[in-house]
């Protein structure tokens, strides 16, 4: 992996920045609802709007959207992610360089954030190295009766009946503690998020790249559903578009 590129501010304020300067003082636990944490979300499109090439969002970013990436992962107590996501992108220790899980200590959260899967069914790819990581903590949210085999990270399994209630489950996720969650997927979950009114902001990096076909976009499954945004940030790359947005209530 190369450096990242320059980011150039388009607005609010035009100018030259780093993905570090912009997301100093960044404190998304400090606009937690009283019974949910804040969510924040982040993905990658193309610019005709895939969320995937070839199954995977890996392909579509470049060095500075993967440092996106990693910058917005110091700041969460939890992410959260769909078992479909896991199966396609293989996760592992979530923050991986031991120089962000200190700045995450430095910044009163512990070193690995929570880690939180979603699977009706707990199809959990168990062999993924995440669980033979052996740091942190994962919680799974199932509708499933089926156990969890012995892995190495720690795993509790909380089970709700016919399927996920994400909002008791966020609910939940607030009671022990977490007042921020980041979301990563996947495109249905992302839907699901969004349609009960849980998201925040969005995180939305365009790469300038065309995939053709078809694929999962931002959202998979999302009924009409006109929201109105406000769009706090944009930044540019070498041709990719880095935009903040947020839910206007």
């Amino acid at each position: 992996m190369g450096p990242e590129s320059p980011l150039r501010r388009l607005l609010p304020e035009p100018g030259g920045t780093t993905v570090g300067e912009l997301l100093e003082g960044y404190e998304p636990e400090r606009r937690a609802p009283e019974r949910r944490p804040f969510v924040y979300t982040n993905f990658a499109l193309t610019v005709d709007g895939h969320a995937t090439i070839d199954g995977r969002s890996g392909a579509i970013g470049s060095d500075t959207d993967t440092a996106m990436l990693v910058a917005l992962r110091t700041h969460p107590d939890a992410v959260m992610i769909g078992a479909g996501t896991l199966r396609a992108e293989g996760y592992g220790r979530v923050v991986a360089d031991p120089a962000k899980r200190e700045l995450r200590e430095r910044r009163g959260l512990s070193p690995d954030p929570l880690m939180v899967l979603v699977s009706n069914r707990l199809e959990i790819p168990w062999d993924a190295p995440l669980f033979a990581a052996g740091a942190g903590d994962v919680v799974i949210f199932t509708a499933s009766e089926s156990e969890a085999p012995d892995v190495a990270t720690p795993v509790e399994i909380v089970r709700h009946r016919d399927r996920v209630d994400l909002v008791a489950a966020l609910e939940e996720l607030r009671g022990r503690g977490v007042r921020s969650l980041l979301c990563e997927g996947g495109p249905t979950l992302h839907a699901e998020l969004i349609a009960a009114g849980l998201v925040d902001e969005l995180f939305v990096t365009r790469s300038p790249r065309l995939a053709g076909g078809t694929g999962p976009g931002l959202v998979t499954g999302l009924e009409a559903h006109t929201r109105d945004l406000e769009l706090l940030w944009l930044c540019e790359s070498e041709g990719e578009l880095y935009a903040r947005y947020g839910f206007r209530r």
